[in-house]
């Protein structure tokens, strides 16, 4: 009977963090802020600690997670209604490079030091400061960095080339199976693509790993 119950509050417990998290929105994984960060180490501990409380049932996990969602709801929708609170809330960015010089007092307010500052520069392609006209931590620990002109790329503009359509990629076929949304938004159909995909020694849909196809060119296969 124990094992049916714990069973049961783990497949509770599974739903209900799945619909906060729906719910929430993608912001508590796509842009973990510190509060966002925290807010979802609680909210996963409360379901846990009331799984492995026997004396904790299903309905108080609903309830426990219910207002804790609430809290989380409203203090997003405080954050959106009205800006002032955003700057306690949820951070704002801190400029730690200015003009090509280090702001200290930024990186010391920020609890950032030198080596987690290159470190943060090399995950965006910059191996040296000094290529850095700006950087910029954002709130959820990120840095974004605006190179000096001199290191900066050329664009088509800089080399008086004509502006060029850029078209998305889709992915028709996604582990051995059609992605039809995709299918449809390409403007063809499953017997093209069943042709398409035959002259790559695909003669099933199954055979198919991966197909990606980009308006003005072939289409992309990937075989098993």
């Amino acid at each position: 009977m124990d094992f049916l119950i714990s069973g049961t509050e783990v497949i509770i417990g599974f739903f209900v963090l799945l619909i906060t998290t729906k719910l929430l929105g993608k912001t508590q994984i796509t842009q973990l802020t510190p509060f966002d960060f925290i807010s979802a180490l609680v909210l996963g501990e409360l379901v846990g600690s009331a799984i492995h409380d026997k004396d904790v049932g299903a309905i108080k996990i609903i309830y426990v997670v219910f207002i804790w969602a609430v809290l989380i709801y409203v203090t997003e929708l405080i954050t959106q209604k009205f800006k002032n609170t955003r700057a306690f809330l949820e951070g704002k960015p801190s400029i730690v490079i200015h003009k090509g010089k280090i702001n200290y007092e930024g990186l010391k307010k920020n609890k950032l030091d030198i080596n987690q500052l290159q470190n943060l520069i090399r995950k965006k392609d910059v191996f040296s400061l000094k290529e850095v006209e700006y950087a910029i931590l954002e709130t959820d620990g990120t840095i974004s960095v605006l190179k000096k002109s001199y290191f900066a790329p050329p664009t088509r503009n800089d080399l008086n080339l004509n502006e060029i359509q850029v078209n998305l990629p889709l992915a028709i076929v996604t582990d051995g199976e059609i992605v039809w949304d995709n299918l449809n938004e390409s403007g063809f159909d499953e017997k093209w693509l069943r042709g398409q995909l035959q002259v790559h020694g695909c003669n099933r849909i199954k055979d198919c790993l991966y197909a990606e196809w980009t308006e003005g060119e072939a289409l992309h296969v990937v075989k098993y």
